[in-house]
């Protein structure tokens, strides 16, 4: 059993231990743990909110692990304190991570300012953990002034991040005339900026076209906040250009923010969507913990699998069985 008030005064004082075993904690799904991990997080909530919250996600080969390294390093380097939530996919048999983040990240793997968590994404949807929301409470609490979640990839439900975080950005390669034709619309409508990555080795001129037709893209979209147009930026992660330009576009949108007043409504409608996803979370696993439902499931699924049964009359006996 976790000594909580041990782990609350180790996160408070960033020591890297606690900082694993609550991350840890929040993540385990047995009963005892769980118990445990709401009244951690409900201890260190007072602690958090100051954070810049930047959900980063992409097309597979995009590079998102090195520009997170670079630009995590940049910040680093101009004294914030970068936590990094990094999604692996996860295997299929031991449901661990097949990538290692840390890897992928060697200057942030050594730097003393920054905290780079890899999790398993355990099959989830949206391209982040279930703890995802969890984990940035306890880095905050930490006192990392800056959380980039990077999610696995652009996917029909990746856009699960811009709704946990402030400030959502889609990485781009150059060659948009190819990829334009692939890009999910919602991703654009959803996006308060797009990188170009890789602008460099030949490709900038490539690049420059990219901005210019992912621009245009945008422009036929409508925007996530009617008082941001979302800027195309031309970034190259490996020679570190364009990076300061990023955090630039970040910081002004946090002031537009601001000035309107958005940013503490938008957590707080976040907060409510988070604890409403968890009473769906919550309401699947009891469901197949009761026992009625157990004994239909297997039988269920197989009809199912061999079209003997539909799926919503499936549903339906399962409700039911859960009901009686």
């Amino acid at each position: 059993m976790i000594d909580l008030d041990a782990c609350v005064e180790g996160v408070l004082g960033a020591d890297r231990t606690w900082l694993g075993r609550a991350v840890t904690l929040v993540e385990s799904t047995k009963p005892d743990d769980r118990a445990s991990a709401t009244e951690l997080l409900q201890r260190l909530l007072p602690h958090t909110g100051g954070a810049r919250r930047v959900g980063i996600t992409g097309v597979p080969g995009v590079g998102k692990s090195t520009f997170i390294d670079a630009l995590g390093t940049y910040l680093t380097s101009r004294d914030h304190r970068v936590a990094v939530l990094a999604v692996d996919p996860s295997s299929t048999v031991s449901g661990g991570s097949i990538l290692g983040d840390k890897t992928r990240m060697p200057n942030l793997a050594i730097d003393d300012d920054a905290y780079i968590r890899p999790s398993p994404s355990s099959g989830s949807l949206g391209g982040v953990t279930r703890t995802t929301r969890e984990t940035m409470t306890v880095v905050e609490a930490a006192g990392f002034d800056v959380v980039l979640v990077e999610t696995v990839g652009v996917g029909q439900s990746e856009t699960a991040v811009a709704d946990m975080v402030d400030f959502f950005l889609v990485m781009m390669l150059p060659g948009a005339g190819d990829e334009l034709q692939g890009i999910k619309k919602g991703v654009l409508e959803l996006a308060d900026a797009l990188v170009v990555n890789k602008a460099d080795g030949g490709n900038e001129i490539a690049a420059q076209r990219a901005v210019r037709d992912y621009r245009a893209a945008l422009a036929m979209t409508a925007p996530a906040n009617p008082n941001w147009v979302p800027p195309v930026l031309a970034v190259s992660a490996i020679e570190g250009t364009g990076l300061d330009q990023v955090w630039d576009q970040i910081q002004s949108y946090y002031q537009v923010l601001a000035d309107a007043g958005e940013l503490g409504n938008r957590r707080a409608n976040q907060q409510v969507r988070w604890m409403w996803s968890m009473v769906d979370d919550r309401i699947r696993e009891h469901l197949r913990e009761y026992s009625a439902v157990a004994e239909l499931v297997a039988d269920l699924e197989k009809q199912v699998a061999a079209s003997q049964v539909t799926p919503v009359a499936a549903a339906d006996q399962i409700l039911a069985a859960f009901d009686s």
